[in-house]
């Protein structure tokens, strides 16, 4: 499920929609497979009744253990849009954190040996907010997605300059300029050379 448009802000779009790298599952997937190895051993020599409710409980209780993980892999997501950063995670109990690109000092990856191997890692972002450093962990590609935070950060900036350069002053007409230029030649702020090579410069672009 992509994240909801309804949560973006006018003209902001996602990036990136991240959950956790598939490692996340692991532990779960281990004692899954481990469980059911021993149910069918149980059945391939024949142990009692009790013995394979047993196992056939266990077996349960791995399936809700990795389901349960499952919803915590599909409430947990770190997005990056044109404008901020998003980390979400919880179940019942819902925790997240929006930090502005504007607000985003640098942003740091760390990964292990074992972790380049299956392109896993984790994110620590340093910005100008309250709640300081914030680490975003089980993330693939670490260094793919710390370039695109830095991409979208460079993005973010160039288009709040073309806003101020937008609403700032109109650009006078070429008359209006050689009429400013002659008020500085009137006050002796420019030398007649000076002033017919800025006019003629400015006439040259009619």
């Amino acid at each position: 499920m992509s994240f909801p448009k309804g949560n973006l802000n006018e003209s902001e779009q996602v990036v990136l929609d991240l959950r956790p790298h598939w490692w996340f599952f692991m532990p779960q997937v281990v004692v899954l497979v481990i469980i059911i190895a021993v149910g069918i051993l149980s059945l391939v020599f024949g142990l009692p009744g009790l013995a394979q409710l047993f196992v056939a409980a266990l077996i349960l209780a791995a399936l809700a253990w990795f389901a349960f993980r499952y919803v915590v892999w599909t409430t947990t997501r770190f997005v990056i849009t044109s404008d901020r950063l998003i980390n979400r995670t919880g179940v019942l109990r819902r925790e997240g954190i929006e930090i502005p690109l504007e607000r985003v000092n640098t942003v740091f990856f760390k990964q292990t040996i074992f972790e380049r191997m299956i392109g896993m890692g984790d994110l620590e972002i340093e910005s100008a907010g309250e709640q300081g450093a914030q680490r975003v962990s089980n993330i693939a590609s670490p260094l793919a997605v710390q370039n695109e935070i830095y991409t979208q950060m460079e993005g973010n900036e160039n288009r709040k300059f073309d806003r101020i350069g937008s609403t700032g002053a109109p650009t006078l007409s070429i008359p209006e300029q050689i009429e400013k230029l002659a008020e500085l030649h009137r006050q002796g702020v420019l030398s007649d050379a000076e002033f017919q090579a800025s006019k003629a410069e400015l006439l040259g672009r009619l």
